[in-house]
């Protein structure tokens, strides 16, 4: 609604989607035990497929994981500052119940929009509740504009 438009000004759709795919890695495991929000970590060669210029920041589109979905996602790219990562990272949390890990899947992502920049948070209570708005402001959106899941069918 209103109020989620003027909490995302930054909103964007990308020119055109980037497309990224990858077996899903073990990666850092904190994203479901300490956030429990569950995220499928993409490995490093993954990175090379975003463009160079490509600005860190969160942004949402579509997964599709071995070939199923496509799933609504929402991604962080680049830095990870809460955590302090010395590398880049692609951390895309697919908005689906699932069932089983996911480990080991190929997973495709359609980057479609950039939603805001990364931010550093003074605690964790606090990511937590922007992860959770960027899910339900993501989720709202690409339920009016699904552009970018027809590359994933």
């Amino acid at each position: 609604g209103e109020e989620m438009a003027t909490k995302y000004p930054d909103v964007t759709p990308l020119d055109s989607p980037v497309m990224l795919k990858g077996e899903v890695v073990k990666g850092f495991g904190r994203g479901s035990k300490v956030l429990g929000i569950p995220t499928a970590n993409l490995p490093a060669a993954s990175l090379e497929q975003l463009p160079a210029d490509f600005k860190t920041g969160i942004y949402f589109g579509w997964a599709t994981v071995d070939g199923k979905g496509p799933y609504m996602m929402v991604s962080s790219v680049g830095w990870n500052p809460y955590f302090k990562n010395e590398s880049k990272t692609v951390e895309p949390h697919l908005i689906h119940e699932f069932t089983e890990d996911f480990y080991g899947a190929e997973i495709r992502l359609a980057i479609t929009n950039y939603l805001r920049p990364e931010l550093n948070f003074d605690s964790l209570e606090a990511l937590i509740q922007a992860i959770k708005d960027d899910i339900s402001f993501s989720a709202e959106f690409l339920e009016k504009e699904p552009r970018g899941r027809e590359l994933l069918l």
